[in-house]
């Protein structure tokens, strides 16, 4: 059974959901990238570095240190905060995995539409000759209606 913030996949392993909604952010990607990057960072220097206010660095950092994904150490007023490497990890792991695995079910899908459409088209061809014979018998009979009618042909002279 599946802990409290993580699913189950089908193929048998886990995704934390609490790790994955923390990092589907863009704001909070933008911040990992940022420490990422610097190497550390605090509210402040994030917030003047995104479109966003201190309050809601802040806020964001907070759901990011939730899951692990970074560390706060504090300096003075401040605190400065790390990437987790191995939560990122962790995390890049998971992805990769729910990755794999999305294009094996696009592949079983991309399969049954192709077999789908090779038999729409090889419906649509059995119609098409079914319609081309239906006409050629029609035009024969009428060929064998007028040759038996005993009417004179165009070919016929006088």
């Amino acid at each position: 059974m599946a802990a409290t913030g993580t699913t189950t996949t089908a193929a048998g392993g886990d995704i934390d959901d609490d790790l994955w909604s923390a990092v589907g952010d863009p704001t909070r990607r933008r911040m990992l990238d940022l420490l990422l990057s610097e190497g550390s960072g605090t509210a402040t220097g994030l917030s003047e570095r995104l479109p966003v206010t201190r309050q809601a660095v802040a806020k964001h950092l907070a759901v990011l240190d939730r899951v692990g994904l970074v560390h706060a150490t504090p300096a003075g007023r401040e605190k400065h905060f790390r990437v987790d490497e191995e939560q990122l990890a962790r995390a890049v792991a998971q992805l990769t995995g729910v990755g794999a695995a999305w294009d094996g079910r696009l592949r079983r899908i991309q399969r049954i539409a192709e077999t789908v459409q090779r038999r729409k088209d090889a419906q649509e061809q059995d119609a098409q000759e079914q319609q081309a014979q239906e006409q050629d018998a029609q035009e024969q009979d009428a060929q064998e209606a007028h040759d038996t009618s005993g009417a004179p042909d165009d070919n016929d002279q006088p």
